[in-house]
């Protein structure tokens, strides 16, 4: 018994050292991911809150935090074991923000004008049209192919939650998981930078902005990063420090968690490596560009009513959300929501060339740009989108071109095949078979 005694005590030493510095600094991003997560869930999407802790927040660590939501005040808070409350507020036309003790939840805010400019027959409406009959399409091995994205009942496996395929501006395939529909808004993550990049190519369509020029940060320019331009931004090749592991505290997480103005948090880092020399994926660098962004408009009112006037409601992205951090201005990195068939017509967009109905948004040489590979990432990456260039999905089309979120949302434009696929989720290629998924799909439309 008394060799057993200190025994124990060294376990409890070990145990409180490793609770006090892995895992108590943990709790204030736990707490904040799941406050965050229940907000926009609840109050853009409508789900229950049993809804959103049995699927979105069934992730490791994020299932330990305790949640609430206020109907009336329209807010969630969070806590783990009662320590490190987070809370975060639902503002109509803002979405959630996850705020601090310094907010203040009085002030007056500015909200986006929006206009609902497009109705009728899909994709210029979101009404799906009788289905069209395609004599090169096999509708069996599609549906076949779609509802394999899927999982049986009680099965947590591939955790699809919309599947959409569009071929020829026509929705051949549509399929949702229980508690979805062709309204359920969803998280894009960060297809979301893709709407952020295409800001910058409605900017260069109408003679607004050079994206060759040295960006337009003033703290930059007594120091090498002077020379940083906003195309090495859109490229995620500026050079700039950065770390980006979700399964650890980091730059990311510190700035989606806990920044006020996340725009700042890239902006602020010194230099890793000279400017093109050198690719890293940085959630930061987005949000720089959507900073960036602000800078270019008189008004905070005329910044925030751009992004809806000029693309997204242009395009009848009517569903789409994009919320905002506490100094105001949009996560372009992360927190953009809409519903499936939105998030198709974006895809759809780009595959026309920036077209849209007959006016044309972007360039064709914007698009063309999108998706030229990045010199320095093996071609994986354009400009805010990924790429299939360098073959990373094997049996996919070199051609493709693509949105992509954590947790597997992607939206895929297939220019070879006059395709588009989108696929939402909550797992990723550690277990979902992007592949095949797409390769079977593809398969099944002979052209």
């Amino acid at each position: 018994m008394k060799r057993i005694v200190p025994f124990l005590l060294v376990v409890l030493v070990l145990m409180t050292v490793y609770i006090s510095w892995v895992i108590y600094p943990k709790l204030d991003l736990i707490s904040g991911f799941s406050a965050k997560s229940v907000a926009s869930g609840h109050f853009i999407d409508n789900r229950p809150l049993e809804l959103i802790e049995a699927q979105d927040n069934d992730i490791k660590l994020i299932d330990w935090a305790t949640n609430t939501i206020e109907e009336a005040g329209k807010f969630a808070t969070s806590s783990v074991y009662g320590l490190k409350e987070r809370k975060a507020i639902y503002r109509e036309g803002l979405g959630a923000t996850l705020i601090n003790d310094d907010f203040d939840e009085t002030q007056p805010y500015l909200v986006p004008k929006r206009t609902e400019s497009q109705k009728g027959l899909f994709p210029y409406g979101n009404t799906k049209p009788q289905d069209s009959l395609f004599s090169n399409v096999d509708y069996g091995n599609l549906n076949r192919a779609v509802a394999n994205a899927f999982d049986a009942s009680n099965e947590k496996v591939k955790r699809s939650r919309a599947v959409l395929v569009v071929y020829k501006d026509r929705i051949i395939a549509e399929k949702y998981a229980p508690g979805f529909n062709e309204k359920s808004k969803i998280l894009g993550w960060s297809m979301t930078k893709s709407i952020t990049g295409a800001m910058y190519g409605v900017l260069a369509q109408q003679g607004k902005y050079d994206i060759y020029k040295p960006a337009p940060i003033m703290q930059w320019q007594n120091d090498k990063r002077k020379n940083i331009s906003t195309h090495n931004l859109l490229q995620m090749n500026s050079g700039l420090e950065w770390v980006e592991d979700y399964a650890t505290i980091c730059d990311a997480t510190r700035m989606l968690f806990q920044a006020e103005d996340m725009g700042k948090v890239q902006l602020e880092k010194p230099l890793a490596h000279l400017p093109n020399t050198h690719w890293n994926y940085s959630s930061g660098t987005t949000n720089l560009l959507s900073k960036i962004l602000r800078s270019q408009f008189n008004s905070h009112q005329e910044y925030l009513d751009f992004w809806y006037t000029n693309l997204i409601d242009k395009i009848g992205m009517h569903s789409m959300v994009i919320e905002t951090d506490m100094v105001g201005n949009y996560v372009g990195s992360s927190y953009g929501w809409a519903t499936a068939r939105d998030w198709a017509k974006f895809g759809l967009l780009y595959l026309h060339q920036g077209n849209w109905n007959g006016e044309q948004i972007l360039s064709s040489e914007w698009v063309i740009y999108t998706k030229t590979p990045t010199a320095t990432s093996n071609g994986r990456y354009g400009a805010q989108f990924w790429l299939n260039a360098g073959g990373y999905f094997p049996d996919v089309p070199r051609d493709m071109y693509y949105c992509s979120g954590y947790q597997g949302q992607m939206v895929a434009v297939i220019p070879s095949k006059d395709m588009v696929i989108v696929r939402m989720g909550l797992k990723g290629e550690e277990g979902f078979d992007f592949n095949n998924f797409l390769k079977s799909i593809i398969a099944t439309v002979q052209k």
